[in-house]
């Protein structure tokens, strides 16, 4: 799949439709007659409800509470397959197993044998029409058999074939900008919607990253690795770092930390994406406190990097 050089994400953000395959994903399927109940008593979503035609973010923690994948969780007929950070497939596909004990459920890595392509933009839905597949009509709905998921009013993802993928890709570009994977993860920056890697494993409980904004989090199920702790750090408000956007002149990378004068930090970079016009936008945890002074720097403490003030997410 080549890709268009030329500043894709001023593309992205200058009401281009944009086309981009997104290589920083892989894929994790789970088949067999128990799979819908494990994943619900792994996971911090309602996988019990998730209807065929549905998607939802989840992730998954450890006994700490603390998120050890975020993933875009969808149907394919009896299958479920989760999208996630490809640093993480091998891990999580590794440690996922651990906890099969006696249950029926196969869980492999399905990233060579498919594609993730992303479309954003005002005529996304016609484009795809016109590559000859379906624009679902709701968001965090799916598509011929999860071939087509819709994530927000502007942007889709499409989970194809490896084989059929190159095929997709010319239809998809003969009505869009081709663009890369930067366009996109800017785009979910600016979406606010959070995406642990490598940098990020257990760095955060679900609330510091707002996972509940999003659907990824529910309160109402039964028990999950974590689910004490992240319960009880609602319950009695004990979550005082938050999600903020924040932005900067000089790179900024997952897992930064961030200072507010002090030799501790107060934050950490979750997310990070070259910005349309130069520099770069980030979505941060942060200390509340620390975030209402300012003046906060990235990596080092004191010849850090300037950040904007942060401004929470959801405002």
């Amino acid at each position: 799949m080549n890709t268009d050089p030329t500043d894709p994400v001023a593309q992205s953000s200058g009401g281009a439709t944009i086309v981009a395959p997104l290589t920083h994903f892989g894929l994790i399927g789970f088949s067999g007659a128990d799979a819908r109940s494990y994943l619900h008593k792994q996971l911090t979503s309602d996988v019990d409800h998730l209807a065929a035609e549905q998607a939802q973010y989840s992730a998954w923690c450890s006994p700490q509470g603390r998120m050890l994948a975020s993933f875009l969780l969808f149907r394919r007929e009896a299958d479920y397959l989760a999208l996630l950070s490809n640093e993480l497939v091998e891990f999580i596909e590794q440690r996922l197993r651990i906890y099969v004990l006696r249950a029926q459920v196969k869980i492999a890595d399905r990233s060579a044998d498919h594609r993730i392509i992303g479309l954003s933009g005002p005529r996304a839905a016609a484009v795809l029409r016109d590559a000859g597949l379906d624009a679902p009509a709701t968001v965090m709905t799916t598509a011929a058999e999860g071939s087509v998921i819709r994530l927000d009013e502007t942007r889709y993802l499409v989970v194809a074939g490896a084989e059929a993928a190159p095929r997709i890709w010319r239809r998809l570009s003969a009505g869009a900008v081709p663009a890369d994977a930067a366009a996109w993860q800017w785009l979910d920056v600016a979406a606010g919607i959070p995406w642990i890697c490598a940098a990020t494993r257990e760095a955060f409980v679900p609330q510091m990253v707002s996972f509940e904004r999003i659907g990824g989090l529910s309160f109402s199920k039964g028990c999950y690795p974590g689910q004490e702790i992240v319960a009880r750090a609602r319950y009695l408000g004990k979550v005082k770092r938050h999600l903020y956007r924040t932005r900067a002149d000089e790179p900024l990378q997952a897992g930064m930390p961030i200072f507010s004068g002090t030799p501790e930090p107060c934050g950490q970079i979750a997310n990070a994406a070259a910005a349309p016009g130069g520099g770069y936008d980030a979505l941060a945890v942060i200390l509340e406190d620390a975030a209402d002074q300012g003046g906060l720097r990235a990596a080092l403490a004191e010849d850090g990097i300037a950040l904007a003030d942060p401004v929470p997410v959801g405002e």
